[in-house]
């Protein structure tokens, strides 16, 4: 196996965000353009205590719509929406995630038009939720297919309707369900394909109560910041369905089951990625994937402002 890697910024980077240097959100958002692609945006923008434009992060459809609005300005995907309850992404950080996975890959700068050139990198996002968000990055920004799997048949419906929306999406993103709870890429994954990376943003909690508790945490500290209450509805729908925050052992459980059948199709993708968002969960997970037979493990470090992340990637090519 070779030597584990990580990806650090440099302490010179001039990016004030962290984020990957091919990130679109690198700088402040551009509220009077983002409004102006997306117009329903207007009433939640207000002039924060920097004197900067800015919206409430502690409400819900703030979010959704400044969401929107970015997906519609920077990757040209008109109509994008979530369920009331749906998990609410950041995008800049999302776009993160499918920019170091392109690192990985070997991919060099996202082309110029996605639409002219052939793709050549098929992606597998397992967990593909309502908002759809990886697969819909990773085809507008470097023109990838994409196929995406859910246990949530209503999560997929929506994402279905957000691909019916934009013509320039048909036939990139497919969209198939997982019928079985105890297996992720079993089901999925057909006889004879093969997917040059997989990615997932797994569960974080072990229950819906843990998470529950997490999410009033994060909007009370939001709203501390913001210096507005919000109701209690706004606040548990902010986080996101049951199958999206939690499950049964919670992520380190799920890093378990999503690395052992990994094994099982270790010819039919190159690479196997997740969101690890616990650093306690690392080790093991390593240490499970070596034992495994993986020829390759990278940990990639992601920094979004002050908070941390990682991306665990391995192979067994």
């Amino acid at each position: 196996m070779s030597t584990h890697q990580r990806n650090k910024k440099s302490k010179t980077d001039p990016n004030s965000k962290n984020l990957h240097p091919r990130n679109l959100h690198v700088q402040a958002y551009d509220f009077p353009s983002l409004i102006k692609s997306y117009p329903p945006l207007a009433p939640y923008v207000t002039t924060n205590a920097h004197n900067t434009l800015s919206v409430d992060f502690a409400d819900s459809l703030a979010v959704k719509a400044l969401n929107t609005a970015l997906l519609k300005h920077h990757y040209h995907i008109a109509n994008w929406d979530i369920p009331e309850g749906a998990l609410c992404p950041p995008i800049p950080g999302r776009a993160d995630y499918i920019h170091y996975i392109a690192e990985l890959l070997g991919v060099s700068e996202p082309p110029t038009n996605v639409k002219s050139i052939k793709p050549t990198i098929n992606l597998l996002d397992i967990g593909i939720g309502a908002n759809g968000i990886y697969s819909l990055l990773a085809c507008q920004i470097y023109g990838w297919q994409c196929v995406g799997s859910d246990i949530n048949t209503h999560s997929l419906e929506n994402v279905a309707a957000i691909i019916a929306s934009n013509p320039t999406l048909k036939g990139d993103v497919k969209l198939r369900t997982q019928t079985d709870k105890h297996h992720i890429f079993d089901g999925i994954i057909q006889t004879g394909e093969y997917f040059d990376v997989s990615v997932c943003n797994p569960p974080f909690h072990a229950s819906s109560d843990e998470a529950l508790k997490s999410n009033q945490r994060k909007i009370s500290n939001l709203s501390h910041h913001s210096n507005e209450q919000k109701s209690t509805a706004a606040k548990l729908n902010f986080g996101g369905l049951d199958a999206e925050l939690w499950c049964k052992g919670g992520e380190r459980l799920f890093l378990k089951k999503l690395i052992k059948e990994s094994q099982m199709f270790s010819t039919q993708c190159r690479w196997f990625t997740s969101l690890v968002s616990k650093i306690d969960n690392v080790k093991p997970a390593k240490k499970l994937i070596t034992k495994l037979g993986a020829s390759d493990i990278r940990e990639i470090e992601m920094k979004q402002g002050n908070k941390i992340t990682r991306i665990l990637a391995w192979t067994f090519m």
